[in-house]
C-alpha cells in the first residue's frame, strides 16, 4: 500500500513567499499542501486543525512570530519545522526549539531541497520510531467556489465515483474532489472504510443491511436509506466485516 503523503503547512505573511515554497514543493514526490497562513495567530490554529507533518514558517509576521508559534506548542508537540526568513539572527533560537533547518531568504533550489530532504528523513524516522508506518487520511481538502475548505473524514458517510471526480457524501452535503477512487481507498483507514464496488466506498459503521437484488446482484443500504451497489467479489468480505 502506498505511503501516506507528507502533509505540509506554509506560513508566511508574503503571498509571493508562500507561492515560492508551494512551487518548489510541486517538484517533490508524495507531498500534500494542506493549508497556508499569513500570520502567527492563524498559524497556531491551522497547526491544531490540520496536524501537518511539516511546517515552513517565517519568523517576523503579524501576530505571533514564528518563534512564538513554536513556543505555543512546547507542551503539545510541534510538527517538524523549517524556518524561512530574511534574517539569520533567529537561527540559534530556532534550533533551540528543534527546527530541523533554517532557510535564509533568498534561498536557491539546492538549499531548499537539502532542507526538505532533512525534514522528510526526520519525519520518516519519527514514524518508524513510533511504529507508525501509515498515517491514514484525516481531512480532505476540497475547492468550492474558488475557496479551499476541509472535510473531516469522520463526517463522510460514503464516497462515489463521478467521472474524473470522487464525490464525498457527508450528511446532506456533497463535495467533489479530483481524486481517483483507488487513491482514496489507499489513504483511508481500512478499519473504518471499505470499497464495496469500483464506484463506491462506504464507512462501515454507516451500513445498515446487505441486500440481494434480482439477478443475483447485491447492494448495501446505509442507515440514511442510501443504497449502493456491491460487487460480487466484495460481498463475502462485506458480510464478514458486518459480522454476518
Amino acid at each position: 500500500m502506498a505511503e501516506a503523503p507528507l502533509r505540509v503547512l506554509i506560513v508566511d505573511d508574503e503571498p509571493l513567499a508562500r507561492e515560492h515554497i508551494a512551487d518548489r514543493l510541486a517538484h517533490e514526490e508524495n507531498v500534500e499542501i494542506v493549508g497556508t497562513a499569513d500570520n502567527g495567530d492563524d498559524a497556531v490554529e491551522e497547526i491544531r486543525r490540520f496536524h501537518p507533518d511539516l511546517v515552513f514558517i517565517d519568523v517576523q509576521m503579524p501576530g505571533r512570530t514564528g518563534v512564538e508559534v513554536l513556543e505555543a506548542f512546547s507542551g503539545e508537540g510541534m510538527p517538524t519545522t523549517i524556518f524561512t526568513t530574511a534574517f539569520d539572527k533567529y537561527a540559534l533560537k530556532a534550533f533551540d526549539l528543534a527546527a530541523v533547518d533554517y532557510l535564509v531568504k533568498p534561498f536557491d533550489d539546492d538549499r531548499f531541497s537539502e532542507a526538505f530532504r532533512r525534514a522528510r528523513k526526520a519525519i520518516e524516522a519519527g514514524r518508524m520510531l513510533s511504529g507508525e508506518t501509515k498515517r491514514w487520511l484525516q481531512r480532505i481538502p476540497v475547492e468550492m467556489r474558488g475557496q479551499m475548505r476541509v472535510v473531516p473524514v469522520d463526517r463522510i458517510d460514503y464516497i462515489t465515483a463521478s467521472g474524473p471526480y470522487a464525490e464525498l457524501h457527508a450528511g446532506s452535503r456533497t463535495f467533489a474532489v479530483r481524486e481517483r477512487m483507488q487513491d482514496l481507498e489507499e489513504k483511508l483507514d481500512p478499519e473504518q472504510f471499505m470499497r464495496v464496488h469500483r464506484s463506491a466506498i462506504v464507512r462501515l459503521d454507516r451500513v445498515d443491511v446487505l441486500l440481494r437484488a434480482a439477478g443475483g446482484d447485491y447492494a448495501v443500504r446505509l442507515k440514511d436509506g442510501t443504497e449502493l451497489s456491491v460487487s460480487r467479489a466484495k460481498r463475502e468480505e462485506l458480510e464478514r466485516r458486518m459480522g454476518g
